[in-house]
């Protein structure tokens, strides 16, 4: 439908997958999202999950897309030299990263991972795949209708955060995140304003968070927090601990959605309509 608006879940799991019994519920895969806006297709990172996603499009397209990356840490990239239609000439695959402060860029992070002996297949051998940068705060232009806007994150290395708007209505995703910068938490609170859906970095309790200080990421608390003061109408806790179980979840589950009504955990294979 040329209205239609959603993003499903491919992979929830923070800094490594994490297949076994434990995990079968909410999924094991790590980050990648797949947008639909009318007939466009965006993907978020490329972590894990993107092997199935990318399994699914060369069935059944479409054949050009964007893919975004909130950032290049290792489980946000590692489902790329996994990803079909990147190797596959009948695509057209625009890739963006905009969290990189100094020289480095998209393509030499992923010519580091993908060179012997690391892998055995180089980056050049991605055919579909044209690498581009941006520095995050700006938008990333569009003639379809859907308007994605950008915002630097607080996380080591960098990290880019991206509302999507299509038919007046959003979809924030906010991960890799450390609450706890004053500027940037206060341009986080008029960037997610308003929101229908916000996707938000909630790997620790607060409980746990001192022990994790400074390892940028934040606390399903400050999900809550930030839906409340920014008028966010349904936060979806997101970059699940490796170490956490499906029983585990599902009490941050409760204590979440009795704190902030309609908060959700996200799981693998999760379709969110704002």
């Amino acid at each position: 439908m040329a209205d239609d608006f959603w993003l499903r879940c491919w992979g929830v799991r923070g800094s490594t997958p994490t297949p076994g019994v434990d995990t079968l519920r909410y999924g094991g895969e790590t980050t990648c999202f797949e947008i639909r806006a009318g007939d466009a297709l965006v993907l978020v990172d490329c972590g894990s999950g993107a092997r199935n996603l990318g399994t699914r499009l060369v069935t059944e397209g479409p054949r050009a897309f964007d893919l975004l990356f909130t950032h290049t840490h290792l489980d946000h990239i590692c489902g790329l030299p996994f990803f079909k239609p990147a190797y596959d000439p009948r695509f057209t695959i625009n890739a963006y990263a905009g969290h990189f402060t100094g020289d480095a860029d998209l393509v030499d992070i992923i010519c580091r991972i993908m060179s012997p002996p690391i892998f055995p297949v180089a980056a050049t051998t991605l055919k579909a795949v044209t690498f581009r940068s941006f520095s995050a705060g700006q938008p990333i232009p569009r003639d379809d209708g859907l308007e994605i806007r950008t915002i630097r994150l607080n996380h080591p290395g960098g990290a880019c955060g991206y509302r999507f708007t299509f038919g007046g209505r959003s979809i924030c995703i906010i991960t890799d995140h450390e609450h706890g910068d004053p500027e940037i938490d206060a341009s986080l609170v008029a960037f997610v304003a308003g929101a229908e859906v916000m996707i938000y970095d909630a790997m620790f309790t607060d409980a746990e968070y001192e022990a994790y200080r400074g390892w940028g990421h934040s606390t399903w608390q400050k999900a809550v927090e930030l839906a409340r003061q920014a008028g966010v109408r349904t936060p979806v806790l997101f970059h699940h601990d490796p170490r956490r179980s499906d029983d585990e979840l599902d009490e941050i589950g409760m204590a979440a959605a009795a704190a902030w009504p309609g908060t959700l955990v996200a799981t693998e294979g999760m379709v969110l309509r704002p």
